[in-house]
């Protein structure tokens, strides 16, 4: 079974220097219908303007991982942590018993396009941890690439949830395939371009739940690029 999440039916916050959508509840954007998908709690495809972005803020008890898709984001936490994400990089925040940061376009000029993820983590109070790759367009580029999971495994960022999270760039009429164990589910989310999934299509910000689907086979109509989140 795979449900749409259209692009045009998410929530959106707007605030001058921040274009926002959300694919499940989020801030002053309630849906009951989409309060967040297995471990799957925070999709946001977030447009931050150049000089502009988020002031220091708490989390805790949460996996939050950011994924850049254009421009760039500087990054500084209570740990120390201070770091510029790029295209192509994953940073992963595990705030556990509490953690506080800020996020902020250096750019003066150009816009920076992320998407901002969160999942619920396999246990509250864990302690605030960092983590930040890179993934080389080759790597990406009509594969998918493995970019964050429970085990760090093949070099991913790694998460304290049961979750795997897949990223593809697909050029024009290729396609890429992945299964899904029993019992597993899939989230896929169109970042640019447009693809079908199993026949489905699909347009940028589309999302797409998946349920008791043993394969997935995405294939790009026009170049596009995917996240695909492997969920218990």
């Amino acid at each position: 079974m795979i449900v749409r999440r259209p692009a045009g039916e998410r929530g959106r916050t707007q605030i001058g220097w921040l274009d926002s959508w959300h694919s499940f509840s989020f801030g002053d954007y309630y849906d009951p219908a989409h309060v967040e998908f297995r471990s799957l709690r925070v999709l946001n495809d977030d447009q931050v303007a150049a000089g502009q972005g988020f002031g220091m803020h708490p989390h805790r008890d949460m996996e939050i991982i950011t994924y850049m898709v254009s421009g760039a984001l500087e990054h500084k936490d209570s740990l120390g942590t201070g770091s510029v994400i790029r295209p192509g990089e994953v940073q992963r925040m595990s705030a556990g018993t509490g953690i506080r940061h800020s996020e902020f376009n250096p750019s003066p000029t150009e816009p920076a396009h992320l998407l901002q993820i969160w999942l619920t983590p396999e246990r509250r109070g864990l302690t605030p941890g960092y983590e930040q790759k890179a993934f080389p367009d080759a790597e990406r580029r009509n594969r998918w690439r493995l970019v964050a999971s429970r085990d760090g495994r093949d070099g991913s960022v790694t998460m304290h949830q049961d979750a795997a999270m897949y990223v593809t760039t697909l050029d024009a009429g290729n396609k890429v395939t992945r299964s899904l164990d029993r019992g597993r589910h899939g989230w896929l989310q169109v970042v640019r371009g447009a693809v079908t999934l199993n026949g489905q299509p699909l347009q940028a910000g589309d999302g797409a739940a998946v349920s008791d689907e043993s394969e997935l086979t995405v294939t790009a109509s026009e170049q596009a690029e995917i996240v695909l989140f492997d969920l218990a």
